[in-house]
């Protein structure tokens, strides 16, 4: 069986979406710059597919667009969803593609563009002359597990299983600022950003962490629902809306291309959708079972942010250093580019093993509907 090496692993800076400089980037833009950026140097003719994560743009296919623009006319493309890990679930099926011997190169990764995707209208069920945005549902609606409120299934119901209280919340959420902060200003970001032309001019660093905020900052924010008694989600302690794009080139290790890292083993999971937000707690166990390793071999953990209460749950009902998690901040920080989220924490995930020499590292997260996933990588030492 041919190992799945990661050859390539680029993004595009994060931006804030509505406000940001990427705001009249579109999803198209923003994959086909990334995917050109991946795609340098391959010989066309060796691209079996471009896998493209596109949760929520409308219904197309970003990444044969990206393909025809990158000048690989000949490869097809595949739009997939699993909402927030669907970045993961990209690259975990390109690379069990290659593992099986069906294909040997893959660029696959994820695009996001919360500023200019289309939404949907519906006929008012009250009144059939007015129409109405509608999104689709993740999972049947219910009271324990509302549909559409990511602050109750992933955050709140989180918070409430592992003892999360708002101080914890916030704590984690100002750490997240402070190391994304300490990244972008020691350089640590250079090698994985592909910076992007855009109507406000070149955009080269993420822009969504904030440098002035703080622990009183973050205690003044109201609540998101205080008609729930201690209810302590608030916008300062969940991730941003965002736009980004990220994308990594899987190749089977018999085309003998430099390895930045292997990827061993992924793992996706469904849970009750009230606990959606620890999802990861059975995904990350799944995972490195299939490698044959431990969560104590684990180097460094990429958990993504969708609420800080979410991440402490997490750590807490894994038992994990605290300090192996999310060492360059992640979605409170960074932000939360849903479809190209997944992809955008193994590209820094392996850059940052690289960095520091090498070393077994896992991303996971949650996603909307009671859904999970992880994905296991090694990277050896440059």
């Amino acid at each position: 069986m041919p190992e799945a090496v990661l050859v390539s692993a680029l993004r595009t800076p994060i931006g804030t979406a509505g406000r940001g400089t990427l705001r009249d980037t579109t999803a198209f833009d923003l994959a086909d710059h990334v995917v050109r950026a991946v795609a340098e140097g391959l010989d066309p003719d060796q691209v079996d597919d471009v896998i493209l994560a596109e949760g929520l743009y409308g219904g197309g296919v970003i990444a044969r667009h990206a393909a025809i623009t990158a000048g690989l006319t000949n490869v097809p493309g595949l739009a997939l969803n699993r909402h927030c890990a669907a970045g993961l679930s990209a690259v975990a099926t390109a690379a069990g593609s290659i593992r099986s011997g069906m294909d040997e190169l893959i660029i696959a990764g994820g695009v996001n563009s919360a500023s200019t995707s289309p939404r949907a209208k519906m006929r008012s069920a009250e009144d059939r002359e007015v129409w109405v945005d509608w999104m689709s549902p993740t999972h049947p609606d219910r009271p324990d597990a509302p549909n559409r409120d990511m602050s109750i299934t992933v955050g709140w119901n989180s918070a409430q299983k592992a003892g999360v209280t708002r101080e914890d919340m916030d704590a984690w959420a100002l750490r997240s600022h402070q190391y994304a902060i300490r990244a972008i200003d020691e350089g640590r970001f250079k090698e994985e950003i592909v910076p992007i032309e855009t109507p406000h001019g070149l955009f080269a660093v993420d822009e969504h962490p904030r440098r002035d905020t703080s622990m009183e900052k973050l205690a003044k924010l109201k609540v998101l629902h205080p008609e729930i008694e201690g209810f302590s989600i608030t916008a300062g302690n969940a991730c941003g809306a965002n736009d980004a794009a990220a994308a990594l080139v899987v190749a089977s290790d018999r085309l003998g291309l430099p390895a930045l890292a292997y990827v061993r083993s992924w793992a996706s999971v469904g849970v009750d959708p009230k606990y959606t937000g620890l999802a990861p707690v059975q995904a990350i166990p799944k995972a490195l079972k299939r490698a044959g390793l431990t969560v104590g071999q684990v180097d460094l953990f990429e958990i993504n942010e969708a609420f800080a209460a979410q991440v402490v749950a997490n750590i807490r009902l894994l038992e994990l250093d605290p300090e192996t998690v999310n060492v360059s901040g992640s979605g409170c920080s960074l932000g939360h580019p849903v479809a190209a989220t997944g992809a955008r924490m193994l590209t820094t995930l392996v850059h940052e093993l690289r960095r520091r020499g090498g070393g077994i590292g896992v991303a996971a997260m949650c996603a909307g509907g009671g859904m999970g996933a992880a994905v296991v990588i090694e990277v050896p030492a440059p």
